[in-house]
């Protein structure tokens, strides 16, 4: 076991970008070998849900993986308290990875011999880095990356804990199809959907990754770290496809704001604007609420039919709901 790690107190605690940003690009790396197995080991699900990881009390994990027909059910969890994976088996097998003192390249080694001794085929299709700057090296040959400071990395983990509870609440204000609050390991960020039945027909041209991802009208809501683009914390949400003219609507809180990037535009709400709030929870809810007004009504999504405010769709509770007011009641 390791040394306790501090707790921050904070609703949303402060994530400078440049102080953990060199345990970021290793941490995105070990995320992507995980990701990577499950893609490999998972039971597919639509729209990948089945390689995201989830939040869990002491860091992330990944759904549970394995084949009914062979092998053992397993998941990998990533534990920012002890700083290990940890690979759980349904044969009672456990395998724990460092996460410190490592690169890239020995952490996937040993994830690779621990997969193995708990008889896992740990192979994986492309053990490259998917969509970062690094991507033709293979992870086994990656020793640039090798910083992770604990302290950093739990810090980490607790912004995307509260981040996900904030989105479970968002959540659960819809009735229709919604995704999982999931962690992408892809791009480092978590969110969620929600979807209009209506298909999407896809360009010419488009991967069959992002056609899977995109085959249904959505409105997705998240929050991701920063990149050298934007390097804070941000909230944002889009729509796909983008209802003309979504960039005029008016956003809330007054900071929110439209950004345009290769012809489409995202809802974007600083963090630390938020954190500077007396309220920062009903801040991120409220941006959230306004991004999906603009994107749902542009779209002739039937939003009141929709509406599913505190998760209740029993029509005798919804009743009783009030008119106006806040749009997030609390009950004792």
């Amino acid at each position: 076991m390791s040394d306790p790690t501090p707790i921050s107190t904070e609703v949303l605690p402060a994530l400078p970008y440049e102080e953990w940003r060199p345990t970021r690009e290793t941490l995105h790396r070990y995320l992507q070998i995980v990701g990577k197995l499950a893609l490999a080991q998972g039971v597919r699900r639509n729209h990948w849900w089945h390689i995201t990881l989830r939040n869990r009390p002491r860091g992330w994990s990944t759904v549970e993986l394995g084949q009914a027909r062979s092998g053992p059910l397993f998941t990998c969890e990533f534990d920012f308290f002890d700083h290990v994976l940890r690979i759980d088996t349904d044969h009672g097998g456990q395998a724990l990875v460092p996460l410190a003192d490592q690169s890239v390249a020995s952490f996937y080694t040993q994830t690779q011999e621990a997969l193995r001794m708990l008889d896992i085929d740990p192979r994986l299709a492309n053990p490259h880095p998917y969509d970062l700057p690094d991507k033709a090296r293979p992870f086994a040959e990656d020793t640039e990356h090798d910083t992770y400071v604990p302290e950093h990395a739990h810090l980490a983990f607790r912004v995307f804990s509260q981040v996900g509870r904030i989105l479970e609440e968002f959540s659960a204000a819809f009735s229709g199809k919604t995704s999982p609050v999931q962690i992408f390991w892809h791009s480092f960020d978590i969110a969620t959907q929600r979807y209009s039945p209506r298909q999407i027909p896809a360009p010419e041209g488009m991967d069959e990754a992002t056609r899977e991802s995109y085959s249904r009208e959505q409105i997705s809501s998240g929050f991701w770290y920063g990149d050298p683009n934007t390097p804070e914390p941000t909230f944002y949400s889009y729509t796909y496809p983008e209802p003309e003219g979504i960039e005029s609507h008016t956003l809330r809180p007054d900071k929110a704001l439209w950004t345009s990037a290769r012809g489409s535009h995202t809802a974007n709400y600083s963090y630390d604007d938020a954190r500077s709030h007396d309220d920062p929870v009903g801040c991120a809810l409220e941006f959230f609420q306004s991004a999906y007004e603009a994107g749902s009504s542009l779209a002739g999504w039937d939003s009141a039919s929709l509406a599913c405010w505190n998760g209740i769709t029993d029509p005798l509770l919804r009743s009783e709901e009030p008119l106006g007011g806040r749009r997030w009641p609390e009950r004792p």
